[in-house]
């Protein structure tokens, strides 16, 4: 069980931001996001970074060539192996909205294998589980995600695996609080 302490970089009020800082959230609050979120709190601290990672971040969440039902799931798999609980609180409840199962949420949030009924679904938790936790991706899982995803759409999701992974790594080392949520808790 992860240990909480204090937010360690909290928000930071408007009036002391830098302008490196405001220019890079300006960015932000025209995109799609259309606010600073809890991941982005952190990553103010170093403008420039928050700016190149929000843009990486914008393509992988809302243009993922795998669709969000299935970019949702990557994202909890992976908030569920960091057991992280800001990425878990935001994106549980867009999972389900999306079409991912409240039985396949409970079953990640309680630390098991959840039950699938779509193949799609299978094998994005197979491939994160597989890479987040053994660090390598078989043959079989990887050809499994390449028949139904193609060449393009195993990258992507790589990519978010990735890219949640190094927010997860940033907000567990910043002690970001989690945002209120519906989502059941990790445990």
């Amino acid at each position: 069980m992860k240990e909480m302490g204090r937010d360690r970089y909290p928000p930071i009020p408007a009036a002391d931001w830098t302008d490196a800082q405001r220019h890079r959230v300006q960015a932000m609050l025209d995109g799609p996001r259309k606010a600073i979120v809890s991941p982005f709190v952190p990553l103010m601290r170093s403008p420039e970074l928050m700016d190149r990672i929000q843009h990486v971040g914008a393509h992988l969440r809302y243009d993922s060539t795998i669709g969000q039902r299935l970019t949702e799931l990557a994202i909890l798999c992976t908030a569920r192996h960091w057991h992280q609980p800001v990425e878990w609180a935001i994106h549980a409840p867009i999972a389900q909205e999306h079409g991912i199962g409240a039985h396949v949420v409970a079953a990640l949030a309680a630390g098991g294998p959840p039950s699938f009924v779509r193949e799609d679904e299978s094998v994005v938790h197979a491939v994160t589980m597989e890479l987040l936790s053994g660090k390598r991706l078989s043959d079989a899982t990887h050809d499994r995600a390449r028949a139904l995803f193609g060449e393009q759409g195993v990258i992507d999701l790589l990519g978010i695996i990735g890219y949640y992974s190094m927010l997860s790594v940033v907000m567990n080392g910043a002690q970001t609080e989690a945002p209120p949520s519906t989502a059941p808790p990790l445990t």
